[in-house]
C-alpha cells in the first residue's frame, strides 16, 4: 500500500552531512514525491528541503521518522511528537524506544519500528 505523496512527513534526525541516513531519506521521500519536512541539529538544505533547529508546530504531520537515539528522544522530542499529533512514527534502525512506542499507542498514535528506506523501495511507504 503506498501512501498518497500530499501526506506530509517530517524528518528528526535530519542531517546536510550526504553519507547520514537522516540525509538519505530526506532524498529518497522527495524522490517519491512526498511533502517533507526536516528538523537536526545543523540548519541547512538538502534537496529542495531546508533543515531547522527549532521543535514547530507543524500542521497536518501524517509520519515522523526517527533517526535520533531513545536518550534524545526523551529528552527533546517525545513530548513535541505527541503534540503534532502524527498518524505514526517510524522507528528506524538504532531508535527503537519501548517505552515511548507505548506512549504512542496510547495517545492512538501508531509506532512502526522498520527502516523508512526499505519501506520507501518495497513500496510500503
Amino acid at each position: 500500500m503506498t501512501m498518497e505523496t500530499n501526506k506530509i512527513t517530517l524528518v528528526i534526525g535530519a542531517t546536510t552531512k550526504p553519507d547520514r541516513y537522516g540525509n538519505i531519506a530526506i532524498k529518497r521521500l522527495r524522490a517519491h514525491g512526498h511533502t517533507v519536512l526536516a528538523i537536526g541539529v545543523d540548519e541547512g538544505t538538502v534537496a529542495d528541503v531546508p533543515i531547522g533547529s527549532e521543535k514547530l508546530p507543524f500542521e497536518a504531520v501524517d509520519t515522523v521518522t526517527l533517526y535520533v537515539r531513545p536518550a534524545i528522544q526523551h529528552e527533546s522530542y517525545e513530548d513535541y511528537i505527541l503534540g503534532l499529533k502524527p498518524k505514526r512514527v517510524i522507528f528506524n534502525p538504532g531508535t527503537e524506544n519501548p517505552a515511548f512506542e507505548d506512549r504512542l499507542q496510547k495517545a492512538g498514535i501508531e509506532p512502526i519500528e522498520a527502516c523508512t528506506l526499505v519501506m520507501l523501495s518495497t513500496g510500503q511507504y
